[in-house]
């Protein structure tokens, strides 16, 4: 816990004594995270504000084996600089270069490291068409990445790191040093990695998912209800071999890493074809810096058919309409409000800390691991099994304190799943 009034003095004081638990965090995600092979190639993609964090994980991956390690940097100011003065023809297409730098890393077998670390308006005032069509081009031109990303083949791990503008939004009204801070302690706690062994703690947090698994795959439900007092109303068809995750996950050939750290959730993919009615947002969405707020779904047939927000309705929009796909479901995941995450009582304006304190849906495409069998079989077969296939894949937060989730059988049995955001044994 913070005390009320914490000084620049005391947080500068409080980031040097940060710094071994930065190194285990630093480790987690390069030995749990991705999971490095010796000799493999490292890429590791972040802002270059918090490349002092960096150094450390290209340190830890060395220490942990890594062949080579290559570091692609971000930058929130020059990529707005980009968006307003390039032409929005321009990001319809990945430049040659780019393609061949992340199709060779993925062909060669390279495990992905993704630093999240964003400023929530960083790109507030920009015409939302062409941070998504840029999203866009580089999911579907960049064949040999996408691929390895879809289908697990190149194990990859996205973890959070503070940057300035990001901290002032989660703690505003304190001097950014502090909000910096506190925005890391906070980062540190809900990763579980402010403790001395952060990788055995990840191996005992692995092992509690396997109840709720359990549960749902021996049930194997044909549908989920979801209600709420808000006015969600939704009905979502699962496909014939669906199959639920969660946890850790495994390349084809068996090879154990973590996608998020944190994560809190199991998921599977929908039937996309299979989803009816109206789901409301519980929680804000930032997407490519713009925030999306307040707003509402409604599906028929699988497809969006309607839809509106208070807040960022362009920028919905703009999703929803980057492929057919986009308007149907890849992902339901569940999470009980009673996580770290939803303890902490805090906004962070970033899906990967806020999917998991909140039941999601995804709109955009699904999880070939979610079907069985699904690894041999290309994306093509997927579909045609109602698996959803999209250039997107966008978490958005319905997890209400009062969403209550029902599962129906194939024989018409309903078991309640959720009561009042948590699961019916909590």
């Amino acid at each position: 816990m913070f005390k009320a009034e914490l000084t620049v003095e005391e947080a500068r004081s409080g980031m040097v004594n940060l710094q071994p638990k930065l190194e285990r965090y630093a480790d987690l995600i390069v030995r749990k995270g991705v999971h490095v092979k010796p000799g493999q190639e490292v890429v590791v993609q972040a802002p270059v504000e918090v490349a002092a964090f960096v150094r450390i994980v290209v340190a830890r991956a060395y220490a942990a084996g890594a062949g080579h390690v290559t570091v692609i940097w971000g930058d929130d100011a020059i990529t707005r600089l980009t968006y307003e003065n390039v032409e929005a023809s321009w990001f319809e297409t990945v430049p040659a270069w780019q393609r061949e730098q992340l199709d060779s890393l993925a062909e060669a077998g390279a495990c992905f490291i993704f630093i999240e670390g964003a400023d929530p308006e960083a790109l507030k005032g920009i015409d939302p068409a062409k941070p998504a069509a840029a999203s866009k081009a580089r999911n579907t031109q960049c064949k040999s990445y996408r691929h390895g990303m879809d289908f697990n083949i190149n194990p990859w791990c996205i973890a959070g790191a503070p940057v300035a503008a990001w901290a002032r939004q989660v703690y505003p009204g304190v001097d950014d040093e502090i909000a910096v801070y506190r925005l890391w302690c906070a980062i540190l706690s809900v990763a579980r990695a402010d403790g001395e062994d952060p990788e055995s703690a990840w191996e005992l947090h692995n092992a509690t998912f396997e109840k709720n698994l359990r549960f749902l795959n021996d049930r194997h439900f044909d549908r989920l209800h979801y209600t709420s007092s808000n006015g969600t109303d939704l009905w979502v068809g699962l496909t014939d071999k669906h199959v639920w995750e969660g946890g850790s996950s495994e390349t084809p050939d068996g090879h154990a890493f973590f996608p998020n750290i944190p994560t809190e959730e199991v998921f599977t993919s929908p039937h996309c074809e299979r989803v009816d009615g109206v789901v409301h947002s519980a929680l804000p969405l930032v997407r490519h810096g713009n925030k999306i707020d307040r707003f509402w779904l409604r599906f028929e047939g699988g497809s969006v058919v309607d839809f509106d927000a208070e807040v960022g309705r362009d920028t919905l929009a703009s999703i929803l309409d980057t492929d057919e796909g986009a308007r149907r479901l890849g992902e339901v995941a569940l999470i009980s409000k009673n996580t770290p995450i939803r303890e902490t009582e805090t906004l962070f304006y970033d899906t990967l800390y806020d999917e998991n304190a909140s039941c999601h849906l995804a709109l955009g495409s699904g999880f070939p691991e979610c079907y069985e069998g699904g690894y041999d079989m290309s994306q093509e077969e997927l579909r045609a099994c109602g698996l959803n296939k999209s250039g997107t894949h966008v978490d958005f937060m319905i997890g209400a304190d009062d969403l209550d989730i029902t599962g129906v059988t194939a024989d018409g049995e309903e078991i309640p799943v959720f009561v009042n955001g948590q699961w019916t044994w909590e």
